[in-house]
């Protein structure tokens, strides 16, 4: 069972309440100050959106002896409220994402712009899956995860080559905001 949290605070407190088995993924933004906490707690993190955080995971993943996994988040819209990095910055920082020792880059993540009609989506996922595409053969490497699709547009994310959803409201209705 493969089970997403995206706060780390949060994920303390529910892991060691639910069975060993449970397979936990990391998919919310990894503040960096917050590597060192999250890192023990998850096996993958779907959110990685800068060289910068990736160079911390890699550097606190050697102090303690951690291998994690990672996708990196591409921004594919251009929104400023989102974090991830554009087509062209990944690009570029790709052969050194490649070089980190201790991380093993496994794919993309995206969160599109938000829609109402869940085909409006599909064109950032179909980019997102030509971009991975375009990186295997660039770099020839292996990318498995394409990690796109939530509650609202998975179905459409799925027929894209989405291998990862996120769909914690349509299984456990709204987060509730604490104030």
């Amino acid at each position: 069972m493969l089970f997403g949290e995206s706060r780390v605070q949060e994920a303390k407190v529910k892991i060691p309440l639910l069975p060993s088995q449970v397979r936990w993924h990391f998919i919310g933004h990894l503040q960096r100050n917050k590597v060192r906490q999250a890192l023990p707690l998850f096996e993958m993190f779907h959110g990685i959106d800068s060289m910068a955080l990736a160079s911390d995971i890699n550097r606190i993943a050697a102090e303690t002896g951690a291998h994690p996994r990672i996708l990196l988040e591409v921004n594919l819209a251009g929104e400023a409220s989102k974090f991830g990095f554009t087509p062209d910055s990944l690009c570029q920082d790709f052969e050194r994402l490649l070089g980190l020792e201790r991380v093993q880059v496994e794919g993309l993540m995206i969160i599109p712009p938000v829609a109402e009609n869940p085909e409006d989506s599909r064109r950032y996922f179909a980019a997102l899956r030509g971009l991975r595409d375009s990186l295997q053969n660039q770099f020839q490497v292996v990318l498995p995860h394409l990690s796109m699709g939530m509650s609202s547009d998975f179905e459409v994310a799925v027929e894209e080559g989405a291998t990862l959803v996120r769909v914690g409201t349509a299984l456990f209705g709204e987060r509730k905001v604490e104030g």
